[in-house]
């Protein structure tokens, strides 16, 4: 395929363990657009509220602390910072801990509010720039971003997905326990498309791509294909 850079946005959501980060970030790199890991800032807030002491439970105090605890997200596919007062957090984020309160911490309005407002913002700078933004997480096409360009929402089975959590825990250097990974995927499934706010769920105008039997190489093959199709490629050279 000819080299192109992306124009507009492209919109990526589904469940965790679907390969969203890693195939955001090379579709990225290679439409040489910018990068925004939305679930990365919830991560990045849920940190700020574990380390304040803050019970995850209560809402307003939880909101008071996002409020003074903007994360600063690194645009760049190759290398998204994401950092807490100049912290650098983006190892941190990725704890049992966070992982753990994670899914409280999102379903508050006044935090949901805040960083879509947050993520917005990015977007629109972005598209100040030539080239677009590759943009994931659970309510991108629904929410942040309706009118983006190409919305895709990717899926698997949970068990494919607890898999490859458990992988990527044990590359990363995390203790790692599949059974107790695919509970967890689970529970977050289920409060993820529960919640109040945002909840988790397809937007009527994405395309739907099951990443069960697909390895990386094969996702971002489909996605290059969609995007090529929706005529959001600029420029030519060589991709692939």
């Amino acid at each position: 395929m000819a080299h192109a850079e992306l124009r507009g946005v492209v919109a990526l959501d589904g469940p965790s363990g679907t390969g969203k980060s890693t195939v955001a970030r090379k579709l990225a790199a290679a439409l040489s657009a910018s990068y925004l890991d939305t679930g990365a800032m919830y991560r990045a807030v849920t940190l700020a509220v574990l380390r304040a002491g803050v019970p995850v439970a209560d809402g307003d105090a939880v909101a008071e602390v996002a409020a003074a605890s903007l994360p600063a997200m690194g645009s760049d596919p190759r290398d998204p910072a994401v950092s807490l007062a100049g912290e650098d957090v983006a190892l941190e984020i990725r704890g049992a801990e966070v992982t753990g309160a994670v899914s409280a911490v999102s379903a508050v309005a006044r935090v949901r509010d805040l960083l879509v407002a947050e993520q917005r913002r990015i977007i629109a700078d972005a598209l100040v720039a030539p080239g677009g933004v590759v943009v994931e997480g659970r309510d991108i096409g629904t929410v942040v971003a309706r009118d983006a360009a190409l919305k895709v929402y990717l899926t698997a089975s949970s068990q494919a997905r607890a898999r490859r959590r458990s992988d990527q825990d044990v590359a990363a250097g995390r203790l790692a326990d599949l059974e107790r990974t695919h509970a967890d995927v689970q529970r977050r499934d289920a409060f993820d498309s529960g919640r109040a706010v945002s909840p988790l769920r397809m937007a009527e105008d994405a395309v739907e791509l099951d990443t069960t039997e697909l390895d990386v190489a094969g996702v971002l093959d489909r996605l290059l294909g969609l995007a090529e199709a929706r005529g959001l490629f600029a420029g030519v050279g060589t991709i692939r």
